[in-house]
């Protein structure tokens, strides 16, 4: 029997999604400085598509990137190669579907693409709203094999070796042959939440191991070989004295630094994790669904009120705090040379200084909300918002 996932988050994405603040108990975004001056130069090496995005679906579509090539997907059925640094389209795919609702061919009727992409050496692997999971050729986008799984992946899977691992809103990670799609393995989360904050965090592998927020808090360990629970970890334990309240799923990914691990979950904490073991380091009050990110001795996040936090990696203690974007409802992080880029609910970019949170840069992809935490790769960042527009950039000092 299917979860029944709300597509909700509280007052907080559902109705920033809508752009509406008339009721009360939502606050509107924090207007922008107009006479801000930007102290480091943006050059928008270009702008592209695909398809329609994640359109309406609340998912966070996020391109990937590998040997020199970025790859996206839309919930529309189409996938694009572009050249990363110039946006020449290299290729495109397009499965959409015919008839009603797309259900109206049922030969080509799992085509939503949502989880993904993730390439490795020459596997391209997206997941379906639909529940499958495809492997496709990433030269072309050419099928080769196809899996179908329990639920909606709106997550990215991983690529190690032989495997793929896949996650569905279910709770569920399934363990497929690479080369063929089939199932090697199946761990089932068993204790899912009725409701639950739209979308999943993406896998994290390392070291034979496969980390993941949970839609319940925790903080879990598998083996990539099987399937087995090494270990998990309490992000959030669901207090409260209402459903909304108790939310507190880990809808971001985890950090993987050395061999700690960093977390932290919605209505919930912060928290550092030795990675061999599961053991607890050290915990903080943090409530977010975004990712995070770091770089030299900080940890970055934003929060749910999307205030911006810089934290010491080693021990979670304040470093500085920037609210000039409040409830912006802002993506998670991202690293780019020394400073932090971020999307907001109105298509801007921003860049704030790593060291102080400082605004730096500004700049407008479009006009619809950006939800996925910004790409980074070298010294350009891409940006893709919710209808698919995709934005790379790079930054030079003044």
């Amino acid at each position: 029997m299917k979860r029944a996932l709300l597509i909700a988050l509280t007052s907080l994405v559902a109705l920033a999604g809508c752009h509406s603040f008339k009721k009360e108990n939502v606050q509107p975004p924090t207007p922008l400085d107009k006479s801000f001056k930007p102290t480091v130069q943006v050059t928008r090496l270009w702008r592209s598509s695909v398809g329609a995005g994640a359109g309406e679906s609340g998912i966070r579509l996020r391109p990937a990137y590998a040997d020199g090539v970025l790859y996206a997907a839309s919930t529309d059925g189409k996938l694009a190669a572009f050249d990363a640094q110039s946006g020449k389209t290299l290729w495109t795919k397009s499965d959409r579907t015919h008839g009603w609702f797309g259900w109206g061919d049922k030969k080509r009727a799992d085509v939503f693409y949502a989880g993904g992409p993730m390439v490795s050496g020459d596997l391209l692997v997206v997941g379906t709203l639909d529940g499958h999971v495809y492997g496709l050729g990433a030269k072309d986008g050419s099928p080769r094999w196809q899996a179908k799984v329990s639920s909606e992946v709106v997550a990215s899977p991983v690529i190690v070796g032989n495997l793929v691992v896949a996650r569905t809103t279910d709770g569920r990670l399934y363990g497929l042959d690479s080369s063929t799609g089939e199932r090697r393995w199946a761990y089932d989360q068993s204790a899912v939440p009725l409701l639950s904050l739209r979308g999943n965090g993406p896998l994290l592998a390392a070291n034979g191991v496969v980390f993941f927020g949970s839609d319940n808090g925790k903080l879990v360990a598998v083996r990539m070989d099987n399937g087995e629970k090494l270990w998990e970890q309490t992000l959030a334990s669901g207090e409260g004295r209402t459903e909304i309240d108790r939310l507190n799923d880990a809808d971001g990914g985890i950090l993987l630094d050395g061999s700690t691990l960093y977390g932290a979950a919605y209505h919930g904490n912060l928290i550092a994790v030795d990675g061999p073991s599961g053991r607890p380091l050290w915990t903080r009050p943090f409530s977010t669904f975004t990712s995070l990110d770091t770089l030299g001795n900080a940890l970055y996040g934003v929060n749910e009120s999307s205030q911006v936090w810089a934290f010491d990696k080693n021990g979670g203690a304040d470093i500085w705090k920037n609210d000039s974007l409040k409830y912006r409802w802002l993506t998670g992080p991202a690293i780019q040379g020394n400073y932090l880029v971020v999307g907001d609910m109105e298509g801007y970019v921003h860049w704030l200084q790593s060291g102080d949170g400082a605004l730096a840069a500004r700049e407008k992809l479009s006009k619809k909300p950006i939800r996925a935490q910004p790409l980074v790769v070298g010294d350009t960042v891409y940006v893709e918002d919710e209808k698919g527009r995709i934005g790379a950039y790079r930054l030079s000092a003044h």
